[in-house]
């Protein structure tokens, strides 16, 4: 695939979610529950990220995983093909779509107008233990990016929504997992990389941090039961908005290591 199909590709995926965020909010204004016209565009926005993942995979014999540009295109394709799984699967989380698919618009815009030139993938990415750590990182950031849409639909609605509620620390605890795994897989991969399990670097930091932050929150919650919900509520999108500053603001503003570099 030429790097012009490929851009066509993403601005066509763009565009799908757009749509589809169109739908959904107009539908939600009229009082109605879409689900065919909504997942219609987003199955075929997902389709084509696949697709222009896999022609520049072709192109550039690596995967997308080291520059601005890689790690948005990789995060919104699976961000997009859980939140349309998630949808699918549980009806309950399509409700949440009208906060989701204008996320994921946004940060479609995001990605077109970032710089699409391809940099070598140093020889510390080849390792196995990278492909694990990169796939709980992508469930932890969807599963934090569902319960952050549970989140703020129930505080945007009156009432308890306790389905909503028990949705969203079902979510949470489920991407902690994750998170956690993400973590051990990384320290063994940086150990097998850069000789060292952990230097504190500021992904690493801010990785600690958020994984912290969630502990902290899942740990309130047991304890704290009569914690407001609305604190709770703002917590959930508090945690999704510094995992999202921690995998798409920290590696490009740091000159750490770790992006694989020596």
């Amino acid at each position: 695939m030429t790097a012009g199909l490929e851009h066509g590709m993403l601005v066509a995926a763009v565009t799908l979610l757009a749509i589809a965020a169109v739908l959904e909010l107009a539908a939600r204004l009229r009082g109605l529950r879409p689900v065919l016209p909504v997942y219609l565009p987003l199955t075929l926005a997902t389709l084509a990220l696949l697709a222009a993942i896999a022609g520049r995979w072709q192109r550039e014999e690596q995967g997308p995983f080291l520059t601005l540009y890689d790690v948005l295109l990789s995060n919104l394709f699976s961000l997009a093909l859980l939140f349309l799984a998630a949808g699918l699967m549980a009806p309950l989380l399509r409700s949440t779509a009208a906060v989701i698919l204008p996320f994921l618009a946004a940060l479609g815009i995001w990605l077109l107008l970032a710089p699409a030139a391809a940099e070598p993938l140093p020889p510390t990415f080849d390792n196995p233990w990278l492909w694990l750590h990169v796939l709980t990182g992508k469930l932890f950031l969807g599963l934090a990016m569902l319960a952050a849409g549970c989140a703020i639909v129930a505080l945007a609605r009156s009432g308890a929504q306790a389905d909503l509620k028990a949705a969203m620390w079902q979510l949470l605890s489920l991407g902690f997992v994750c998170h956690s795994f993400m973590l051990i897989a990384g320290a063994v991969w940086a150990h097998s990389a850069w000789g060292r399990y952990w230097a504190w670097d500021p992904l690493e930091t801010w990785a600690f941090v958020t994984w912290l932050a969630m502990a902290l929150l899942l740990h309130a919650r047991v304890t704290f039961r009569r914690m407001p919900d609305s604190l709770a509520r703002a917590g959930v999108v508090a945690i999704f908005a510094l995992a999202f500053l921690t995998f798409f603001g920290v590696p490009f503003i740091s000159l750490a290591p770790h992006k694989g570099v020596m």
